[in-house]
């Protein structure tokens, strides 16, 4: 279990607003990029890797590291200033973010990029590479965790379910899913588009542990990791976070026109200030 006596809240609280803002300024330099599924899993990126992950960025490639699938990796754009800061690679690189010739592309490529231990493109495949890096991880005698973020919008993909229940045939205790479930996706509401609750019972019919916590409260994130057991075998865990999409910035929260977009001018100016202000409480809009 990580020691937690060095955490500080107000740190990861900043690493999250580091996220969201990073996210802007990349997103500006590409001319289009994917802020409100970035944003809604901002305090879970910087809780896992400032608090939680066993890594060393010096040592990418250490057989006994604990393993991060980006399963939704449309939100690498959030992940690559994380890996950047943490000093896998030099900050400045990332001043070329889609550019032609560019390590960083809109998904990440681990053949390119230090630190990434999975490539993207079609979502709902990340589960399945995550499960064969646990079976590979006990198969050497390692005892690393491996973590998959996951989209609820991927999550109605049929793959997805093949791999949880073959977790759970091969008792992977030591894989993680991230649920990212920020109640929309690119089409929609997900419970108009196919519906998915309960899905703490779903995961748990499947014979997993299941948490559910607030994905905005670093806190109850940090809780439901030491929650996490150890060792290699037994059931695999599941943490379902609750999370607001485009949290941070008023006019893109639980919006659908924020899955993809671009700020110029005076809105760009705006979004940054009400960034760097801090997180405010979430108001939902009234019914209509």
């Amino acid at each position: 279990m990580p020691n937690r006596s060095n955490v500080n809240i107000a740190v990861l609280e900043d690493r999250a607003k580091f996220i969201r803002t990073e996210t802007v300024r990349l997103t500006r330099i590409a001319g289009a990029g994917h802020y409100s599924s970035t944003f809604s899993c901002a305090e879970i990126l910087s809780a896992l890797y400032y608090a939680q992950m066993r890594i060393e960025p010096a040592n990418p490639d250490w057989d006994n590291r604990d393993r991060f699938v980006m399963s939704k990796g449309h939100a690498a754009i959030g992940l690559y200033p994380v890996l950047a800061d943490l000093g896998y690679f030099p900050p400045a690189e990332l001043d070329t973010y889609t550019r032609l010739g560019s390590k960083y592309g809109d998904h990440p490529d681990m053949k390119k990029v230090r630190g990434l231990d999975f490539s993207s493109g079609s979502l709902g495949h990340g589960l399945s590479v995550g499960l064969g890096m646990a079976l590979a991880g006990r198969i050497r005698g390692h005892d690393y965790r491996t973590y998959v973020m996951l989209g609820d919008g991927e999550i109605s993909e049929g793959q997805i379910w093949e791999a949880v229940n073959a977790a759970n045939h091969f008792q992977l205790g030591h894989l993680v899913i991230l649920l990212d479930r920020n109640g929309l996706c690119i089409d929609g509401h997900t419970e108009e588009i196919m519906s998915i609750e309960p899905v703490h019972d779903r995961f748990a019919s499947f014979g997993w542990d299941v948490q559910r916590v607030d994905g905005h409260d670093l806190p109850s994130i940090l809780t439901a990791f030491d929650n996490l057991p150890q060792g290699t075998t037994g059931k695999p865990q599941a943490i379902v976070f609750d999370t607001v999409k485009g949290r941070g910035v008023k006019r893109m929260e639980m919006s659908l026109d924020w899955h993809v977009g671009n700020l110029v001018g005076e809105d760009y100016d705006d979004v940054m200030a009400e960034l760097e202000a801090g997180l405010k409480p979430y108001v939902p809009e009234p019914a209509q």
